[in-house]
């Protein structure tokens, strides 16, 4: 599977591209059940093995491809280097978020944060790219703004968890675009530069006697390393995909993770979603589906 390859015109959707993308979103919709399974594991040792076992898996998976170079690139340009520091630091604070939310029985709320990243994308381009947006648009920023006031009136708090991992993934997603690096390769170097921590942080925590590498049972080591794959696989099945279908069907099929750990949280995991959160909700969808048909618009008018 080739990354880098030259994306196909708007309008065209190569199936094989679709497929990968929704894989992606499907995996990571999917990502509360695995997660669940590590709930006795600490919540920063979770995220260190996804650290370590996510570069050797992506470590490995470039050497086979004869990759590895861009690696060494990327990280031999101080500027990039930089940059990747910045989106690993960014993507390491949305995991702790996100596996700290899993463990803590709040996926209602962190698939709230994945509802409404595509609208945060949108206040980060007029606030660093000083983009404009036209009247939907800020419609549907005014009526997400309001649903998660809502959220936040009715419960007595700021949704702290939607809101920090919408921030950080729409910000990993920022520095990332501005970085001229492939998606495997970047990963790559994004968890190479965070090796040490992660790789010192387990040690410590053996040293310490509570690591958990090792002393718990088989099934948790396995799925432990497991969670490397679990992390770089999406990443590149969406990049894969994202370059060969339009972005409109992209802004679209983000909506199958969020709408999937939706429903794990209310079906399987019994999460209450009733009242004040079923009108805030309703508000923030609204505001989705706004955004969503005038993204369409905009794209069919573009074409035709």
């Amino acid at each position: 599977m080739n990354t880098r390859a030259t994306a196909l015109p708007a309008q065209q959707t190569d199936p094989r591209g679709l497929a990968a993308a929704a894989g992606a979103f499907f995996i990571w919709g999917l990502l509360p059940l695995y997660l669940k399974l590590l709930q006795t594991v600490p919540v920063l040792q979770v995220t260190a093995h996804r650290l370590v076992w996510g570069c050797v898996f992506a470590i490995l998976w470039l050497a086979l491809r004869g990759e590895f170079g861009h690696v060494r690139i990327a990280l031999a340009d101080p500027r990039v280097r930089t940059r990747l520091l910045i989106s690993a630091a960014l993507i390491s604070g949305n995991w702790i978020t996100y596996v700290w939310g899993i463990a803590n029985n709040h996926v209602v709320e962190t698939s709230l944060g994945y509802f409404i990243n595509p609208l945060v994308n949108v206040l980060l381009g007029v606030v660093l790219l000083s983009e404009r947006l036209n009247r939907a648009q800020w419609t549907a920023v005014a009526i997400a703004a309001a649903g998660v006031s809502y959220l936040t009136w009715s419960a007595g708090r700021p949704p702290w968890i939607a809101i920090t991992l919408a921030l950080s993934f729409g910000l990993y997603g920022f520095v990332r675009k501005v970085v001229k690096v492939d998606a495997l390769a970047g990963f790559g170097a994004e968890t190479l530069l965070l090796l040490p921590l992660g790789i010192g942080y387990l040690i410590w925590c053996e040293i310490a006697g509570t690591g958990v590498a090792g002393h718990a049972s088989v099934d948790v080591n396995l799925l432990l390393v497991v969670g490397g794959p679990l992390t770089a696989i999406p990443l590149v099945l969406f990049a894969y995909g994202a370059r060969r279908i339009p972005y409109s069907t992209v802004g679209l099929l983000q909506y199958i993770g969020p709408t999937i750990q939706l429903m794990l949280a209310v079906l399987v995991f019994k999460e209450p979603f009733a009242g004040p959160r079923i009108i805030g909700f309703a508000l923030i969808w609204t505001a989705l589906a706004i955004y969503a048909v005038d993204g369409l618009w905009r794209s069919r008018k573009v074409r035709g």
